[in-house]
């Protein structure tokens, strides 16, 4: 009988002295967890993290020491990058201050040159010059009038070249800031379809817009007029003389959506993720200008604002592309 006492006792002491390392490790299991979340968090964060550094022979001061070397190396590839962003920016600054002016007096000495005597004689002064002197030559000035065509056309190229590849880099560096408010869409879709009028009028491409004037969504303004130029710009470029592009705006119950429909050559399906990437030029289209980075642009802009943009298209059926802004944008 006795024994079974002395049993009964050691199995009770037995089982609360298991019952209290269980909650023991539980407890530490929970302190370690915490300790863990907290010391990732400041690590994430880019906060200090060298208190959570233990100069003790445990599991935590093992981790606790592998995590603040991590920290250390984290925070100091940060200030590289950050060293390496600031060197960029001031580059592309640098590199934009320095192209404006070259290009801006070339275009001037264009002018000047076609504003110049020779190049706006009379027909009735030109009869007289020959007269007076054998030597002038119509075709001369034919060829002047030629060259000056060239010489306006390969500047507008080159600046179109330099400022997009300068916008690109921005982007890509970070430098472009999304600066969004609740704006009239109607107002922004507007700037852009001013802008592209000119090329579509050479062309004789009718352009239509179909836009509820009180939708208002938030949105860059500057930025999102830059991505619909740059998507109607190319529906400009590769859609026949007489055409026609269709700008259509649905409200949603999430997003807004702007559809620009073009009557132009059409996109093959298996292309349709390639066009969206960095100097990207189907390859029977490059005898047309461009340096395929219109869509790249207009695609991360669109992004950045937690948009969206998708292409529908067939070949020889034209292209709609669809960008959508969330109606309850926050950033």
């Amino acid at each position: 009988m006795a024994w079974l006492i002395i049993l009964a006792v050691c199995t009770t002491f037995s089982t609360a002295v298991l019952g209290w390392k269980v909650r023991r490790m539980k407890t530490d299991i929970y302190q370690f967890a915490d300790r863990l979340e907290t010391a990732l968090d400041l690590i994430l964060s880019g906060k200090e993290a060298s208190d959570i550094c233990e100069d003790t022979d445990t599991l935590w001061g093992k981790i606790g020491e592998k995590l603040c070397r991590a920290s250390h190396v984290w925070q100091r590839k940060e200030l590289e990058n950050l060293h390496e962003k600031q060197e960029l920016e001031q580059l592309i600054s640098h590199l934009s201050h320095q192209t404006k002016t070259p290009i801006s007096n070339l275009k001037i000495c264009i002018e000047l040159l076609r504003e110049h005597p020779v190049l706006n004689k009379s027909e009735e002064f030109v009869t007289i010059l020959q007269a007076q002197s054998p030597a002038y030559n119509c075709e001369s000035t034919k060829q002047l009038r030629e060259f000056l065509d060239i010489m306006e056309s390969q500047t507008e190229k080159l600046d179109f070249l330099i400022q997009g590849m300068i916008k690109m880099s921005r982007l890509e560096t970070g430098m472009i800031k999304i600066q969004a408010s609740r704006l009239n869409l109607q107002t922004t879709i507007g700037r852009a379809v001013s802008e592209i009028v000119p090329k579509a009028e050479k062309k004789q491409i009718r352009l239509y817009v179909n836009c509820n004037p009180n939708i208002q969504v938030r949105h860059d303004g500057k930025w999102t007029e830059e991505a619909i130029f740059n998507i109607l710009d190319n529906a400009v470029k590769y859609t026949e003389t007489g055409g026609s592009i269709r700008i259509t705006v649905t409200k949603q119950e999430i997003f807004t959506q702007i559809a620009i429909r073009d009557t132009g050559k059409g996109i093959a399906p298996l292309r349709h993720a390639e066009i969206f990437t960095r100097f990207y030029r189907e390859p029977e289209v490059h005898d047309q200008e461009g340096i395929g980075i219109g869509l790249y642009l207009a695609r991360e802009i669109i992004e950045l604002q937690s948009g969206y943009i998708q292409v529908r298209s067939e070949e020889g059926k034209g292209a709609e592309f669809q960008i959508c802004l969330l109606n309850s944008y926050e950033k």
